[in-house]
């Protein structure tokens, strides 16, 4: 069985999210006339906890930051001083589940600590520990919210594929092409199934490459060269 890597289930399309400016005085003017300082009172406790999930959510974010800082970090022996590295793989690896666990027990129940479970489970596919990749990346793909779940799933597909889980993986591609995301988008789980495809239902898999081979960027690239490997012959 091929060894999955890091570039194979890890994605760079992290996206920020932008919190809105809420104006709780202004809002709830008539309302603060009406109910007199009772619901003065209200209205200011309201405002002071948005603002304490914003510092809570932006101290979260510090914190993924740097656990992604660590995952990201190279091996290098000695280590340099200039950026962030590990003299050996196990080194890092040691670092990853520590820094991942810290983050999940310090945010349970965050987005945050969902993308940390994610990891753990790309690190243990990295790994070769295909148990724990796949029990962290369920875990994930149930916690997170859909964007980020999403992650987990289309990683999990890849999982179950590489085990010759291909109906389960399958299934998961499906399912990410109803309900995509901004990280997982229908192109690309389309791709993804397509490839999956080729060889048992050629005809299916190129039903889902055409019409994306117009497509700008790397995905009508690799829709070109999918459809090219399922135009040519056998043995050609």
């Amino acid at each position: 069985m091929d060894r999955l890597t890091r570039h194979e289930l890890k994605t760079d399309k992290f996206v920020e999210e932008v919190g809105q400016t809420v104006h709780f005085l202004e809002e709830h003017r008539q309302a603060i006339i009406r109910y007199g300082s009772i619901a003065l009172a209200v209205l200011i406790l309201a405002a002071a906890g948005y603002a304490y999930s914003r510092a809570k959510k932006a101290e979260r974010q510090t914190a993924l930051g740097a656990v992604l800082e660590i995952y990201n970090a190279p091996v290098i022996d000695p280590p340099p001083a200039e950026f962030k590295a590990f003299r050996t793989e196990q080194e890092k690896n040691d670092a990853i589940v520590k820094a991942c666990n810290d983050l999940i027990r310090k945010y349970p129940g965050s987005d945050e600590a969902a993308i940390a479970t994610y990891l753990l489970g790309t690190n243990a596919a990295d790994q070769g520990d295909l148990a724990a990749a796949e029990r962290y990346l369920k875990e994930a793909a149930e916690k997170a919210s859909h964007e980020y779940a999403t992650l987990a799933q289309f990683a999990l597909a890849q999982l179950y594929i590489a085990q010759g889980k291909t109906a389960d993986g399958e299934k998961l591609l499906r399912g990410l092409m109803e309900k995509p995301s901004v990280l997982v988008t229908k192109d690309q789980a389309a791709l993804a199934l397509a490839q999956l495809l080729a060889k048992s239902r050629p005809d299916e898999a190129r039903k889902l490459v055409t019409p994306l081979q117009n497509k700008p960027g790397a995905v009508g690239r690799t829709a070109i060269t999918l459809l090219a490997e399922l135009n040519r012959k056998p043995g050609s």
